[in-house]
């Protein structure tokens, strides 16, 4: 199986839109692994194993790439780990509901103070409805998931600040 320049953007565009975290794919004549992160995906490159053409042609489908030069990189936002919040994650694959029904509100919202055991969700199991309680006492800094949103078990569904 050979793979041309063209056919790996559209792979890699698809793999972005996709809830793939992760992806190997390996050939005979190359390596690919592309692990996507929370602001994007981290590509390690293709190792070629046979000898592959120095040119690639120019894909009529999809425009050359052009960066537009910036005055200064902005800086990136502190991650959640770094400003030590605590996440709460899901003890179990489903969905991610915010609020016990359609028409009623959330559970929580960022900025709300939760107590320890406090219910901030639920998730959706095998029609199954199953609370999910806060672990800590503190702020609601950032709510990871949307609502509606299937989550894996372990995934962060919320940050908090313990206080």
């Amino acid at each position: 199986m050979s793979i041309n320049f063209s056919e790996l953007q559209a792979l890699l565009g698809a793999i972005a839109q996709a809830e793939i975290t992760e992806l190997s794919l390996e050939t005979e004549e190359f390596k690919l692994q592309v692990k996507k992160e929370n602001s994007g995906i981290a590509l390690s490159a293709p190792l070629p194993v046979a000898p592959t053409p120095a040119v690639v042609a120019p894909s009529p489908v999809a425009p050359p790439l052009e960066i537009a030069p910036t005055s200064e990189p902005e800086p990136a936002p502190p991650s959640p780990a770094e400003q030590k919040w605590a996440p709460i994650t899901s003890p179990m694959v489903g969905t991610f509901y915010r609020a016990p029904a359609p028409d009623e509100p959330p559970f929580v919202e960022v900025g709300d103070a939760v107590r320890k055991e406090q219910v901030v969700c639920i998730i959706e199991a095998m029609k199954l409805m199953n609370e999910i309680e806060s672990e800590i006492a503190g702020q609601v800094m950032e709510i990871a998931v949307a609502n509606g949103e299937p989550v894996e078990y372990g995934q962060t569904l919320m940050w908090v600040k313990a206080g």
